[in-house]
């Protein structure tokens, strides 16, 4: 496995050494001590969700204040623009993002180290996605920042209006949200 840096230096994109033939492909999707040698994190994950969203659907941007979650985030089908924003007050990064393209093709993973916001809007006519966390979700502690919050200054690639459920079209500004310290 590949890791290449973001501009956030804590969040990391993983590229796994697929193998291949006539047959189709092999690739080796999560192997903890790899992780954690690469990451410098240890690989303990408690949750795995999976999702599947139509093409213009946006996803986010949550996190949670209580019980934060890295999360681990990769693609099965289709592709996402995938967002992760920097809510420690102490990191020189505060406030800043990262875009990645996530997709079955590339078959890369993200890794959003706790402390982080995360959201992504489908690219493709449809995709799911899958990713591990290092926290269970607690509804009592998930918050959500506006999607198009002018501060973030997010280019979402969207060809439409985005499809957002109601908990991501009320979200709230960076300046008005809680964060870490």
């Amino acid at each position: 496995m590949n890791v290449r840096p973001t501009v956030i230096t804590d969040v990391l994109v993983l590229e796994p050494q697929v193998s291949g033939d006539d047959r189709g492909f092999f690739f080796e999707s999560f192997n903890a001590r790899d992780f954690e040698q690469l990451t410098g994190t240890p690989a303990i994950f408690v949750q795995d969700n999976h999702s599947k969203s139509a093409k213009n659907v946006l996803r986010g941007l949550h996190y949670q204040i209580r019980q934060p979650q890295g999360k681990l985030v990769r693609v099965l089908a289709g592709a996402i623009y995938d967002v992760v924003v920097d809510l420690r007050r102490s990191s020189p990064f505060f406030g800043k993002s990262v875009a990645v393209e996530l997709s079955a093709e590339n078959r890369r993973q993200l890794w959003v180290p706790p402390g982080f916001a995360h959201g992504f809007v489908v690219t493709s006519e449809t995709a799911e996605c899958a990713y591990k966390t290092t926290d269970y979700w607690a509804p009592e502690y998930e918050r959500t920042i506006l999607w198009n919050d002018p501060s973030l200054n997010i280019d979402w690639p969207l060809t439409a209006a985005p499809i957002l459920s109601s908990k991501d079209s009320q979200g709230i500004m960076l300046a008005d949200a809680e964060t870490f310290a």
